[in-house]
């Protein structure tokens, strides 16, 4: 059997006595979007954190390629191959478009490739191409996301991790930045960890599912299969069924299979 791209290993994340993520373990295959879902606060940036080196593990693995890169600082985690898209954007506001994607390609030595990928994101988003003198810091809220992605792509990432990348933007965008973001996987072969609020979006544009609580992943299946499940149905796509109990009881009785 071949091994998945990355593999997250039972991991055991703190901020100071906190415990975030509690025994964590996760599979993305080459190729695969992979989406993480969970109420606020059940750890899902955390996990992505853990993953690019943000935060170290206290305990667990995370092998990408085979390698346990845990604990690896982050630059060295994006030179391995994983580019992460933070909540937020974090963009260089004071610097202009290009001048941000330059900087997303700092590690690497291939002119011609760089430049080929800074064409290819002003194919990916033309509204870029047409700002790229601009200082970052006066784009719109969708704009700095196309700019945050492309600059994650400027990388040449094998895995690109994605934290909310639909957060704050009005519906036609997240139509456009999630097709793009089915482009990048498709055309470029990006193995993609998606993290989003928008559950329907990311059940729809990922291939396997993890939902996360409390720091603890509670179910794990194919999305198609996920979408059919009554608990998500209810709780994260607003479809409640008929006969269904409601929220008070799926609390405490916790009933994932």
């Amino acid at each position: 059997m071949t091994e998945p791209l990355l593999r997250v290993n039972s991991i055991e994340t703190f901020y100071g006595p906190i415990q975030a993520i509690r025994g964590v373990s996760l599979d993305v295959d080459q190729g695969q979007i992979v989406t993480v879902l969970g109420a606020n606060g059940a750890g899902k940036t955390s996990v992505l954190r853990t993953i690019s080196g943000v935060l170290d593990p206290e305990r667990g693995q995370v092998l990408f390629e085979g390698r346990d890169i845990a604990r690896l600082p982050p630059d060295q985690v994006m030179r391995q191959g994983i580019c992460h898209v933070p909540e937020g954007r974090e963009i260089f506001p004071f610097l202009t478009v290009r001048e941000n994607l330059t900087m997303g390609a700092y590690t690497r030595r291939d002119s011609a490739g760089v430049a080929r990928d800074t064409e290819l994101c002003f194919d990916y988003f033309p509204r870029l191409k047409e700002r790229e003198n601009q200082r970052a810091g006066l784009l719109s809220g969708g704009e700095q996301q196309m700019l945050a992605i492309s600059r994650a792509l400027m990388g040449s990432p094998k895995l690109l991790l994605l934290d909310e990348p639909s957060l704050g933007l009005s519906p036609i965008l997240v139509q456009q930045i999630f097709g793009i973001i089915r482009r990048i996987n498709r055309e470029q072969n990006v193995a993609i960890l998606l993290v989003e609020q928008n559950a329907h979006m990311a059940l729809q544009t990922a291939d396997f599912g993890y939902v996360l609580e409390v720091g603890r992943i509670v179910a794990a299946d194919d999305c198609k299969k996920l979408m059919q499940r009554a608990d998500i149905k209810e709780f994260y796509l607003g479809q409640k069924e008929a006969g269904a109990r409601g929220t008070r009881r799926w609390k405490k009785k916790r009933s994932w299979n």
